[in-house]
C-alpha cells in the first residue's frame, strides 16, 4: 500500500502542478474532474451504489441533474470572473427550484425528500467547498496562494501519515479513525509550517506573495489544523456507511475523497484568510 502511495504521489504532484501553473482554465478543468468524481462518490456512499445504473430513470436524471450543478457551483467564480455574471447565485437557485420539482416525479415518494437532501448534501460539500480553490486561484497572485495551499496540505498529509508510523501513541479519535495519533497530528502540523516557509521563499524568486512570514507560518497552521478536521469528516462519513474507502480510482488512497478529503476544508479557509488578513 505504501509503494503504491508513493507512485500516485510521484505522478500525481508534477500533474497538479503543472495544471495550476497553465492557468486558470487548466485548473478549472482539474477541479472539475475532482468535484465529479468526488460528489459521485458521496451520493454512492450516502445513497447507493448503483445511483447511476438502477432501474429508476427519474432517480438517474435526478442525480446527472445534481452531478451537473456541483460542477456549475464549483466553477462558478470562473464563470462569474470571465462572464461579470453573479453566475453562482443564480445556480443555486434555480437548481433548488428545478430538483425540488423533480422530486415530485421520484419513487417511491415516501423516501423522494430525504434523497433529495443527500443529492444537495453532496452538492455543498464537494462542489461548494471544492469550488472555493477556484475562487482562491481568481484573486491577486492567485495562482501562487493554490500552490502554497496544495503543497502546505501535501505536507501536512504526509507529516502525519509518516509522523503517525513512526512515534503514534494517543489516539486522537478513536471512534471516528483509530489510526489518526497526537503524534501524527503535530508531525503533520510542523511538516506544514515548514513547508509554507519553503514554498513562499521560493515563490519569492517569481512572484512574491505579497505576505510577511509571520503570516505564512500562521496560515500554515490553520491549513493543517482545517486539513485534519476535513480528513476526520470525511473518516465519519465512511464509518457511518460502513465502508473503508470512497472508491478505488487511486492506488493505495481510495477513492477522490479519500485522497482530496483535506482540500474541502482548506480551499475556504486560505481564500477567506487571503481576503480577511493578507
Amino acid at each position: 500500500m505504501l509503494r503504491y502511495r508513493i507512485i500516485s504521489a510521484i505522478i500525481g504532484v508534477p500533474l497538479i502542478s503543472l495544471v495550476t501553473w497553465l492557468g486558470p482554465i487548466w485548473f478549472g478543468l482539474f477541479i472539475l474532474f475532482i468535484v465529479l468524481v468526488g460528489t459521485l462518490e458521496f451520493y454512492k456512499l450516502t445513497i447507493s451504489p448503483s445511483i447511476l445504473t438502477g432501474d429508476n430513470s427519474v432517480s438517474r436524471s435526478l442525480t446527472c441533474l445534481c452531478l451537473a450543478w456541483s460542477a456549475l457551483v464549483a466553477l462558478g467564480a470562473l464563470i462569474s470572473w470571465c462572464t461579470a455574471i453573479d453566475f453562482l447565485l443564480a445556480t443555486m437557485t434555480f437548481a433548488v427550484l428545478i430538483s425540488l420539482i423533480w422530486t415530485i416525479f421520484q419513487n417511491p415518494q415516501e423516501k423522494a425528500f430525504h434523497k433529495w437532501v443527500w443529492l444537495l448534501a453532496g452538492v455543498v460539500y464537494v462542489g461548494w467547498m471544492l469550488g472555493y480553490w477556484v475562487n482562491l486561484y481568481t484573486l491577486e497572485a492567485g495562482r501562487d496562494w493554490v500552490y502554497l495551499a496544495l503543497f502546505t496540505t501535501f505536507a501536512n498529509d504526509t507529516g502525519a501519515f509518516f509522523g503517525g508510523r513512526k512515534w503514534g501513541k494517543h489516539q486522537m479519535a478513536p471512534a471516528i479513525s483509530p489510526g489518526k495519533t497526537w503524534e501524527g497530528a503535530l508531525s503533520g502540523l510542523l511538516s506544514a509550517v515548514f513547508v509554507a516557509v519553503i514554498v513562499t521563499f521560493i515563490l519569492g524568486f517569481i512572484d512574491a506573495l505579497p505576505a510577511q512570514y509571520w503570516q505564512i507560518i500562521l496560515i500554515g497552521c490553520l491549513i493543517s489544523i482545517f486539513a485534519q478536521f476535513g480528513d476526520l469528516v470525511e473518516s465519519l462519513l465512511k464509518r457511518n456507511v460502513g465502508v473503508k474507502d470512497s472508491g478505488n480510482i487511486l492506488p493505495g488512497h481510495g477513492g477522490i475523497l479519500d485522497r482530496f478529503d483535506s482540500l474541502i476544508f482548506v480551499g475556504p479557509v486560505v481564500y477567506y484568510y487571503v481576503l480577511w488578513v493578507i
